[in-house]
């Protein structure tokens, strides 16, 4: 019987693909996708034309991006690729630069960049992935600062622009300068403090500018953290409860097994890395 794939995607993970002579690929990512020509030449097919893809050329792709990649009729084509998912990102960046980049990703056109293999990125990313079977942290980290190098000027947009203090200018001032991470610690009443709003009204804005009330943005957030750690370590359920925000286990098992439909020891053995 044919093994189901795992629903969960590869984050920060190094992956090798090879394409026979004149087969195509398409990225398809939730976040996006930064890749490298190792080996072979191609090409990059999109809706505005194609771009030739010569040995240790570095493609940037987001999300939904209709990009398609074809290997050369006169050989294989080799290519590294690792994914970032702002999402899982919740410690390193703010709200604000989680949801640019979220926002980015999920147009159908995309931000695509393609660079020259001698570029200062690519010259990166070919060191990089000589090992690239590595997995610790500074190997991570150093997958995230080629990500943020290849996407260059892209991250200034994401600046708050300056608006009069009223309570939805410093509501969304915090949010762009705050890490997800450290809002899943804050309680209701410390946010309505920061903010300087009443309960009802920091309701009201809070829902108006992210979409869902407070509690669901935390609880999104706590669920996002949980499903890495069980996916990536080897930390027991209680201890993956803890680090995300849970001081009930009970609790932790019903938010879990509601958000993703079975319950978090059953989903680390159909998602875990082993």
């Amino acid at each position: 019987m044919k093994k189901k794939p795992r629903q969960y995607e590869p984050h920060l993970v190094v992956e090798e693909l090879s394409l026979l002579p004149g087969a195509e690929w398409l990225p398809a990512s939730s976040g996006w996708s930064l890749m490298q020509v190792c080996a072979g030449s191609g090409y990059c097919l999109q809706a505005q034309g194609s771009t030739e893809l010569e040995t240790g050329a570095v493609l940037l792709v987001a999300g939904l991006a209709r990009t398609i990649i074809r290997a050369s009729q006169l050989g294989k084509m080799s290519l590294h690729v690792f994914n970032v998912i702002p999402a899982r990102l919740t410690g390193l960046i703010t709200l604000g630069e989680q949801d640019f980049l979220k926002l980015a990703a999920a147009k159908k056109e995309g931000v695509i960049r393609i660079l020259s293999p001698d570029s200062e990125t690519a010259v990166k990313m070919k060191e990089l992935c000589a090992n690239h079977r590595s997995s610790g942290l500074m190997f991570r980290l150093k997958l995230i600062q080629l990500f943020v190098e290849a996407l260059g000027c892209e991250m200034e947009s994401s600046v708050v622009p300056q608006e009069p203090p009223d309570a939805k200018a410093r509501l969304r001032s915090l949010l762009q300068k705050t890490p997800p991470s450290e809002l899943a610690e804050l309680s209701f009443s410390e946010l309505a403090r920061r903010t300087n709003c009443t309960p009802r009204h920091l309701s009201r804005t809070f829902h108006e500018l992210v979409g869902i009330s407070f509690s669901d943005q935390r609880a999104e957030i706590r669920m996002a953290r949980a499903s890495e750690l069980l996916a990536t370590s080897n930390s027991k359920v209680v201890e993956v409860a803890l680090e995300s925000g849970y001081k009930s286990l009970s609790m932790f098992n019903l938010m879990f097994t509601r958000r993703f439909g079975t319950s978090p020891g059953r989903w680390r053995q159909k998602n875990g890395a082993g």
